[in-house]
């Protein structure tokens, strides 16, 4: 019995030992994690005072490009919102199968030996459909962006930052549209089919065909973006998934101090994913994001449904804090700057990443996989991102969740606690929704990165499997960091997608117009 006792002793103080310095091993790493990224912070959300707020750069351009687009295009985001439900449908399929492409006979235009019109693309037409790529940018957007950021948005800005998330996700829904189309008009198709697209490709390959001089432009955008996207895809898409979701499973398990082995676990099962290729991740995006979707937006409504004569009040909240915010800091302005970063972190309208997954689409006609994509921004904004915001204004009422102006220090954890204020068992399914919307992020964003660092480094298997190695790493680190070091550097990498994908999107938006024109006239022609 005292050999037993001892043993366990032994084991119990061993077990301490271990746990002492995987701790100071967290700490470790997020410390030297701090002091590498926040230069490169400050240097992305450099602000500008705007009556008496400092507005980062970033937003007013997010802000006044999606607002231009919208008009350019003739508010394609209202009037052609069907025309995207039915190319989902499979209403046009026919127009993939054979129908006529006379319409398109000046549109073939060569660049590097290749045809970015994709009409007819070296006998190859993209891997995945239309819904797996819409599925595959999704799993890279809907996620903890709509689950974590809206409740600290909601924390920082009060109720009126959903007015201005949601006015982020329509105009945001012509952005995505326009790189979308251009991501599919300039890819790049490898001798065995794979598809090689995105800004990297439509600015280097689109800019050239504007003229001397520009070419240069466009490399150096591109090279600029695939940097920016490489660091990305290791940062938002990937640290901020990770720590998140060690997070929501330390809380609900009560397991502390183990984020490394959490990391590692995760990191293997994204890794054996990620080896098969965006054709991988498209069948398992295609079944985790519209289940996890579902239950996720089921448990708001009958939330919602539960306290429908709350909701009229909760309308009248949003729109008041909207325009008369109160005491909340920075006023007005402050809020629209909360509704509006935390939607362009979510949705990631503008910031070029969707179109990377989007240009794997089998297709013949560009246009018709933008049109698909403007979806992205309303699913994931208008619908699940205000479901949330509705969810916490609701059971907050009391101040029982959070109080409005003072920051949320657990986004994911508010949200939670809302949910579990009607479902006290909700917790556990957000836990599992979280770890799943986490993973298919992970896996998404590891494909963009991917795509970037083939861009810079070339196509080689080794190249592939390095990236690949480096991006499973960076998954142990993310849930070992704090999430103070690892948001802001998510958040600075994700952005600075942002100045090279804007230019490119204004210099090219006319060649977008005329095949966008193109394909409803093609449409037109069919009825």
């Amino acid at each position: 019995m005292k050999r037993i006792i001892s043993l366990l002793a032994l084991f119990l103080g061993a077990a301490q030992f271990l746990q002492a310095q995987e701790q100071a091993l967290d700490a470790r790493i997020n410390e030297q994690f701090k002091v590498l990224t926040e230069p490169i912070v400050k240097t992305v959300f450099y602000a500008i005072p705007i009556a008496g707020v400092d507005v980062p750069i970033v937003l007013i351009v997010l802000l006044f490009g999606a607002l231009y687009f919208t008009i350019y295009f003739g508010f394609i985001n209202f009037r052609n919102f069907g025309t995207s439900i039915n190319i989902i449908r499979g209403k046009y399929d026919d127009l993939e199968e054979g129908g006529s492409t006379e319409i398109y006979s000046d549109s073939v235009s060569s660049v590097d030996g290749d045809n970015p019109d994709t009409i007819r693309v070296e006998g190859h037409f993209g891997e995945v459909s239309h819904f797996q790529a819409l599925t595959a940018a999704l799993s890279g957007t809907v996620g903890l962006g709509n689950i974590a950021g809206v409740a600290v948005a909601l924390s920082l800005g009060g109720p009126g930052a959903t007015f201005w998330m949601i006015v982020a996700g329509l105009i945001g829904m012509a952005s995505k549209f326009v790189e979308c189309t251009l991501g599919v008009m300039y890819r790049e198709i490898g001798s065995d089919g794979t598809v090689y697209g995105g800004p990297m490709y439509y600015l280097s390959k689109g800019l050239k065909e504007k003229g001397a001089g520009m070419g240069i432009l466009g490399k150096i955008l591109a090279a600029f973006f695939a940097v920016m996207c490489i660091g990305g895809s290791f940062g938002g898409g990937n640290m901020f998934q990770s720590n998140q979701a060690y997070s929501m499973f330390s809380k609900v398990t009560g397991v502390e101090g183990m984020g490394w082995l959490f990391g590692l676990i995760m990191a293997v099962l994204v890794g054996i994913v990620i080896i098969g290729g965006i054709k991988s991740i498209a069948k398992v995006t295609d079944k985790i994001v519209p289940l996890m979707v579902v239950v996720y937006v089921v448990a708001a409504l009958g939330i919602l449904f539960m306290n429908a004569s709350l909701i009229p009040k909760a309308f009248s909240t949003i729109l008041s804090g909207a325009f008369s915010p109160g005491a909340i800091t920075g006023g007005f302005i402050g809020v629209l700057i909360q509704g509006f970063q935390r939607a362009a972190f979510s949705n990631e309208a503008g910031i070029g990443s969707a179109s990377i997954a989007h240009s794997a689409v089998k297709t013949k006609h560009p246009a018709s996989e933008g049109l698909v994509a403007l979806l992205e921004p309303f699913i994931d904004t208008v619908v699940v991102c205000t479901m949330t915001a509705l969810v916490i204004v609701i059971t907050n009422f009391d101040g029982a969740i959070m109080t409005y102006g003072v920051k949320s220090p657990d986004g994911v954890q508010a949200t939670s606690a809302a949910f579990a204020s009607t479902f006290s068992w909700f917790p556990y399914v957000l836990a599992l929704a979280v770890i799943l919307f986490a993973f298919s992020t992970m896996i998404s964003w590891s494909y963009y990165g991917y795509q970037a660092w083939s861009y810079l480094f070339g196509r080689s298997k080794a190249a592939e499997y390095l990236y690949k190695f480096l991006f499973c790493v960076f998954v142990v680190i993310g849930a070992s960091a704090s999430l103070g070091a690892v948001i802001d550097f998510s958040d600075a990498m994700i952005f600075a997608m942002l100045f090279p994908n804007m230019i490119g999107l204004f210099l090219l938006a006319p060649v977008v117009k005329k095949e966008f024109n193109r394909y409803m006239a093609l449409i037109k022609s069919q009825k």
